[in-house]
């Protein structure tokens, strides 16, 4: 029970003294740099999804 308590005392120490928690401005930044990634990411997988189907849709026809 002893380790298990010292776990917990460590653990809120390291959280309380050793992290560097970035500032609001920082952390804004990182915000609308992921949203813009996950913003382009999303639309080259719709791109690749919607030519990969009218590909495909196109080889499907010739074999009718």
């Amino acid at each position: 029970m002893n380790k298990v308590s010292n776990y917990f005392k460590e653990s809120y120490q390291e959280l309380v003294e050793k992290v560097t928690w970035p500032t609001w401005s920082q952390l804004q930044q990182s915000t609308v740099i992921v949203l813009v990634a996950t913003v382009l990411i999303t639309a080259l997988v719709w791109v690749m999804d919607f030519a990969s189907s009218q590909i495909l849709k196109l080889v499907y026809s010739l074999f009718k």
